[in-house]
């Protein structure tokens, strides 16, 4: 691999601490890069990503897709010159686990009617 195809990746956590920088070639898959965050995210951090699954990545204000690689979402800063690209990472917990523990934490609610007739 060339050693002008190699990009430099570091991401952003919301507390403004980074992972990386690390290297990747074009051919890299976002849901590769999303496993990398998922292994090198810091233990001592509450809220971390249980899976690639969990994590969003943004990068230029975009939503990266999993399927797409480095070089497809590469368009924004392609002309940027030769440095680390910082790409913000997210951790929001896909919607089926967010219901259901919601549903667990939610007491049963009974409906009280308090009607009062003068």
């Amino acid at each position: 691999m060339p050693e002008e195809d190699v990009l430099e990746l570091k991401f952003r956590l919301l507390d403004g601490s980074d992972i990386g920088p690390f290297r990747y070639s074009p051919a890299s898959t976002v849901a590769m890069l999303k496993e990398r965050i998922v292994a090198e995210w810091p233990k001592d951090k509450k809220g971390g990503p249980k899976s690639a699954n969990d994590i969003k990545l943004i990068n230029a204000g975009k939503i990266l897709e999993n399927n797409k690689t480095v070089g497809q979402c590469r368009t924004p800063f392609g002309e940027l010159p030769k440095g680390v690209i910082t790409m913000h990472a997210v951790v929001q917990m896909s919607l089926t686990k967010a219901k259901t523990e919601k549903k667990m934490d939610e007491a049963p609610k009974t409906n009280v009617c308090a009607c009062t007739i003068l």
